[in-house]
């Protein structure tokens, strides 16, 4: 039996908020903070190794993206760093419309996940390598589409150009490091299917409009969970 998509993960039940478990202490939030970590891991185990059972007939594939968190110069409510994510064209083949950090297929003239991720960051959105400093992996993702997806965590210097693949991003946009960093704002869902359950997070987040309405954007699937992972990671 095939595995059915999720069409509309805002319609799936939510079944729980993680505001029981405490954020990362804006200390672990700093550059040099994080650099450290990555250098003297503590153990940990990730949460999240992958979707669960993958859509059927797909062969396994390598791929990479660039988590990357823009140092921007912090204020009272707001401890300078963000997650730069991508909303992806709505007539792609796979995860069409859906929130993800850039990234892609792992292509043999790569010489690892890190030149992967920081090559698809350019050719996705512009970013230019002269603004990133590479600091670390997360463990790898299996994803329902048969994606093996290494995070790839990096440091990006603001401000940078930005240069939008039109075919594949519709739109970059930052999201605060704290925020997505704090469990009550990761929302857990249930979806079933003919005696089938799997859970999945969603980290819905609205941008304050600067002009007109603000905007939403639904952060879940593999993309929440990698961030949950990164989450655990820093809080070990």
């Amino acid at each position: 039996m095939n595995r059915p998509r999720i069409l509309d993960p805002r319609a799936v039940p939510v079944v729980g908020v993680d505001a029981h478990l405490p954020p990362v202490p804006a200390a672990r939030l700093q550059a040099a903070a994080l650099r450290q970590r990555f250098v003297a891991a503590p153990a940990w185990e990730p949460e999240f190794t992958g979707d669960g059972r993958p859509f059927s007939g797909r062969e396994p594939a390598h791929a990479a993206v660039l988590v990357p968190l823009v140092q921007r110069p912090a204020t009272r409510d707001d401890d300078g760093l963000h997650v730069l994510l991508t909303r992806r064209t709505e007539h792609l083949r796979d995860h069409a419309g859906q929130i993800s950090f850039p990234g892609g297929r792992c292509e043999p003239e790569d010489s690892g996940p890190a030149a992967t991720a920081l090559r698809e960051a350019e050719e996705e959105v512009g970013l230019p390598h002269t603004h990133v400093q590479v600091i670390g992996q997360l463990p790898a993702y299996t994803t329902v589409t048969s994606f093996i997806v290494t995070p790839v965590v990096a440091l990006v210097q603001a401000p940078y150009p930005v240069a939008l693949d039109s075919f594949e991003v519709a739109e970059a946009f930052e999201v605060p490091l704290a925020w997505l960093m704090n469990p009550a704002h990761h929302r857990r869902h249930l979806f079933r299917h003919e005696g089938d359950e799997h859970q999945f997070l969603s980290m819905p987040w609205t941008r304050p409009g600067t002009e007109g309405p603000p905007a939403e954007y639904f952060i879940w699937g593999a993309t929440a969970a990698m961030l949950r992972n990164l989450y655990r990671f820093l809080s070990a």
